[in-house]
Parts: C-alpha cells; structure tokens; sequence
C-alpha cells in the first residue's frame, strides 16, 4: 500500500503550504516506507503529497508524477493489473511512456478518455489527479473500494487522505462528531460509506470519482455503474473449466510485481488453491 494526501484551495487559490503537506505525509508514512513526494501549484493553489511502498518500476514509479508536458499529476495507491494491455492501447493511440509503472499509464488513460471510463481500470486503487489544463482535481475510488480515501469540503478548501489523521493534520478543518453516523457504527460496528466520525470527512464511495474546480463546481458521480449477471443457460460441464479460466486469470494478474509476492494462508482449500495456482505462475518458491 501507498498513502495519498492533499489540499486544494479551490477558491481562495490560496498557496498551500509545504510544511502542511509534510505532516500530512508524516502522518501516514507507515503507508509508505520507501520514498516520499511533494508538489505544489501556487497558482491554482493545489499541494499533493504521496507516501511510497515501492510494488513496479522501482526506480521510476517515484510520484507526484507527471505526464509529459507537466499539465497532468497524480498520487497514487494501489495497483493496475491490466496496465500493460491499457499501455498497449495507449501507445497505439501515440501516447509515449517514460516509465514501466502503472501510475504513468493511469495519467495518460485519462487524458485519452477521461474519468468516465475509470471503469475500465483493473484494479484497486485511490487516487487524485490534478489536471492543471481544466483547473480541476478528480479523486476516485476502486469499483469495490479495497483501497480507502476520505475527503473534507469546507469555505471553498478540499482535503483528501488515505487516512483521516491526515486530514487532519490542518488545524482548520472543522471537528464536529457526527451523530448519525456514530449511530450506524454502534448498530452495525463499522460506517458504511460515505459515513465517517467526522460530521465533515467524508469517505469517497466505492466505484465513485470527485471532481472539484477552480470555479467552485464540485462533481459527485459514480463511474461503476453495470452489476453482475447469472448465466442460466451455462452446463455444469461448461461452468467447471469457465470457473478455472477466471480463477487462473485474476490470480496471475494480481501477481505483476518487481519484488517478491507472499500470500496470507487462512488454512482452507481455498488458499491453497491460489498458493498452487501462484506456484504455478511463478519462478519462486
């Protein structure tokens, strides 16, 4: 895992400051031992930190990262599994890569289509994504939300964090128990989304993307729409093999990686099914 955070005065175009941002990051470095980066667009008012555990490309997955000609920059958690089909499309369409990371092709995959089409990202993942050519910051969310991010909107500023802790590392922000939601986690002993504590933190929903602009605009949506089907008409001869393929797929995908990959055994004929399957794709023990 990776840890994102920032602060965007959307309004005020205040400049964010870089000791906000270094205790932002300071506060989730747990999140990401290996490396740790900042950006700062005074004129827009945009700070973005990122905390790194390095999983692909690691000498060149350092973020924030830019595309090419600097009007695009993303923190980034999680993992693409179909990056490299996704780059393959893209090049094709004459986008040029500087990197062997996932982060890189996620940029490039929205300046070609936009936050729209998120659902085509294979993955789990947060992020945010400034783009600097139509003044706006989008945060989105994996389709099953593995991958946490929250968010804060209050006088015209956006705060967003892998954690809350980071949010609140700005002495602004506003502190307020929420009531109704410590009702939902005294039923239920957790907060469905997009309950938070924190009548003013919110958690960005699964399968969701937020776009804030410069001229206050603020976008909740849903990119991740479509629900799964029963095939009715599939044999039970048909389903078996089926069954396997899909099996097969997901774990050899989930294994793209530069350093070594483990797996948490429960015991059960399940986990050893995909250690099996993870010995069977990989040159390790």
């Amino acid at each position: 895992m990776c840890g994102i955070a920032g602060k965007f005065n959307f309004v005020t175009k205040e400049p964010v400051a870089s000791d906000l941002l270094l205790r932002m990051c300071s506060s989730i470095a747990h999140r990401g031992p290996d490396d740790q980066g900042m950006y700062v667009d005074d004129l827009l008012g945009v700070g973005l930190g990122h905390r790194r555990l390095s999983i692909i490309d690691l000498s060149g997955g350092a973020q924030p990262m830019s595309n090419g000609d600097g009007t695009i920059w993303i923190v980034f958690n999680g993992e693409i599994y179909n990056f490299p089909e996704l780059k393959m499309e893209l090049e094709a369409k004459g986008h040029a890569f500087r990197t062997k990371s996932d982060t890189e092709v996620i940029i490039n995959f929205y300046q070609e289509y936009g936050e729209k089409e998120f659902y085509r990202l294979n993955g789990i993942f947060s992020f945010a994504l400034l783009d600097k050519r139509n003044h706006c910051l989008v945060l989105a969310r994996d389709h099953f939300g593995v991958k946490p991010l929250y968010y804060a909107i209050d006088g015209g500023r956006l705060w967003f964090g892998s954690e809350i802790k980071a949010i609140l590392q700005d002495g602004t922000v506003p502190r307020e128990l929420d009531f109704e939601s410590l009702n939902s986690f005294l039923t239920f002993r957790y907060n469905p989304s997009p309950q938070t504590l924190f009548k003013n933190i919110k958690k960005l929903s699964p399968g969701c993307y937020l776009k804030v602009s410069s001229n206050g605009v603020v976008e909740l949506d849903s990119y991740f729409t479509s629900r799964p089907t029963t095939n009715d008409t599939i044999t039970l001869h048909e389903a078996v093999p089926e069954y396997q393929r899909l099996l097969e797929n997901a774990v050899k995908r989930q294994m793209l990686s530069d350093v070594p990959v483990g797996l948490i055994l429960s015991g059960g004929v399940d986990s050893a099914v995909i250690g099996g399957l993870m010995q069977q794709y990989s040159g390790e023990r």
